[in-house]
């Protein structure tokens, strides 16, 4: 069937296509329904907009949160054991990560993330 597609096509075409129907096992699959939103500033927008889907991945005891850009874009955030904060799992960049009342506000180069965060009142400061 591919071969019947593609033989009508330039080969540049036919190298695209088949590139484009594999995908590496570490990304992340789509999002069709978002459960949670969190408010975002990603690709140089000035503000925050509750724009970007999260999807929360738990393998072998660890939890790592799935950003959804609007622009089709992810970012992969490993949270820290006990919740203490977060690291970036696909970025040479570190985060930028400071507590804003009761949000994690979250900064990688240009881009900027506001966590829902749970303050736990006899954690050391």
């Amino acid at each position: 069937m591919i071969y019947a597609m593609t033989a009508k096509l330039p080969p540049l075409a036919c190298a695209v296509l088949l590139l484009a129907a594999c995908s590496r096992s570490d990304e992340p699959a789509p999002v069709a329904v978002a459960l949670e939103h969190i408010d975002c500033a990603v690709g140089g927008e000035p503000e925050l907009k509750p724009a970007c889907s999260v999807e929360r991945v738990e393998k072998d005891g660890a939890l790592t949160l799935v950003v959804h850009h609007p622009d089709g874009g992810y970012r992969r955030f490993a949270v820290a054991k006990g919740g203490a904060g977060v690291t970036t799992k696909d970025s040479a960049t570190p985060p930028k990560v400071r507590l804003a009342g009761d949000r994690l506000d979250v900064t990688v180069g240009t881009d900027r993330y506001l966590f829902p965060a749970t303050v736990k009142h006899d954690a050391p400061r």
